[in-house]
């Protein structure tokens, strides 16, 4: 498993790379295009250049990607990978729109337009076996490190290449006198920059407005989570995205009668599951429930049943008249189905009966509207282990 920091620096060693070539592309092509007059050429130069703001885009994510939470950014700090996004997808767009215009425009033109020449056509065939052989690279280092937003720019190397193969043919055509094809392909390359715009402002607009994953990843994650042995059901399940990276909410049902550390130990083994499972899952919280309590929203908005500091003033003052009162060595409230039940903890050999001892104290509590009904539990050996009783 590699660390942040070795991905951070594997994905700057690559996106330099990325940054020196399409500059270099991009130089090229504006320079050969203005000069054999080909709009599809300068255009495609554009495009480089715009590639240039994607990577700059990508190093600046990674910086700040790689660095954990902070005092103000309790979560990280990806969010500024996707207003980055956002921005980047605009001036793709701006961009787009642009060549598209100049293009028609020139298209209407009467001006005669000259054959590009064979050097355009071979800088032409150089910028894509170029940009196909930074695309196989720029993904096989995305894969290794496990970087969708590497991935993603790897691609965009790809939509790269199938631009200039749109110019390349184009420019061939010039040369045998079918100009009017250089002028359409610079509108294809437009078009092919403002689809790509508007997949960043699609994708992180998507993310801003916390749009879940896809319901078949869902339905794993949750597949994941009940092989859990102890877990008997999950829900509320929510899912969310931030900068290529998964948070994930979700409610843990167990048996309502286990330690409140077996149920947080359950929870935790969830959770190394499903990091196990999901490598980009980088912030998950799990809520560990009694009871399924799916669609009774929030219980937190609506009345709550006494705590114990509450329930025990109300028992004492029903149950310390009884006899039993003083062998009581110890209770355990469960908050079950809107009500509570109440334990009571007798030594061993107690004296007592059961069922007598259920009958009269449920007779005396049976007034309180939140009371379910008793149970005796017999303790081993004295004195009681007992954390809490009803005297103190």
């Amino acid at each position: 498993m590699q660390t942040n920091l070795e991905k951070h620096q594997a994905t700057r060693r690559v996106t330099y790379l990325s940054v020196v070539v399409n500059t270099v592309l991009g130089v090229a092509k504006i320079i050969v295009g203005w000069l054999v007059g080909s709009a599809a050429l300068v255009a495609d130069g554009v495009h480089s250049f715009s590639d240039l703001v994607t990577d700059g885009f990508v190093l600046a994510a990674s910086h700040y990607g790689h660095q954990g939470p902070d005092h103000d950014h309790h979560y990280g700090h990806g969010r500024i990978e996707t207003l980055a996004t956002l921005f980047l997808g605009s001036v793709l767009i701006f961009v787009a729109g642009a060549i598209a215009w100049s293009s028609l425009d020139r298209l209407s033109s009467t001006a005669e337009i000259p054959p590009p020449g064979v050097w355009a056509i071979l800088l032409t065939a150089l910028a894509l076996l170029s940009k196909e052989w930074l695309f196989h690279l720029t993904r096989r280092v995305a894969r290794r490190i496990g970087s969708k937003m590497l991935e993603a720019n790897a691609w965009h190397h790809r939509s790269d290449v199938l631009s200039t193969g749109v110019v390349m043919v184009a420019l061939v055509g010039s040369q045998f006198g079918a100009t009017w094809i250089d002028t359409v392909a610079a509108v294809i390359v437009g078009l092919m920059v403002g689809k790509v715009g508007w997949d960043l402002l699609w994708e992180s607009g998507r993310e801003l407005v916390d749009t879940a994953l896809p319901v078949a990843t869902q339905e794993e994650m949750r597949q994941v989570a009940m092989n859990v042995a102890g877990v008997e059901g999950i829900h509320d399940l929510r899912t969310r995205l931030s900068a290529g990276h998964t948070m994930l909410d979700l409610h843990v049902v167990v048996s309502p009668r286990i330690s409140v550390s077996e149920g947080h130990e359950i929870g935790n083994e969830v959770s190394r599951r499903l990091r196990n499972a999901f490598p980009a899952l980088t912030d998950l919280t799990f809520h560990i429930d009694p009871e399924d309590d799916a669609g009774e929203g929030d219980p937190s908005r609506f009345p709550g049943l006494p705590l114990r500091p509450e329930v025990e003033a109300a028992l004492a003052q029903r149950w310390e008249a009884l006899d039993v009162w003083p062998a009581i060595r110890e209770i355990e409230l469960h908050y079950l189905e809107g009500v509570v039940t109440v334990v009571i903890c007798l030594p061993e050999q107690s004296p007592f009966d059961s069922d007598a001892v259920i009958s009269r104290l449920e007779e005396r509590a049976q007034d309180l509207d939140w009371f379910s009904h008793v149970e005796v539990r017999r303790l081993a050996g004295a004195p009681s282990p007992c954390s809490v009783s009803l005297k103190a």
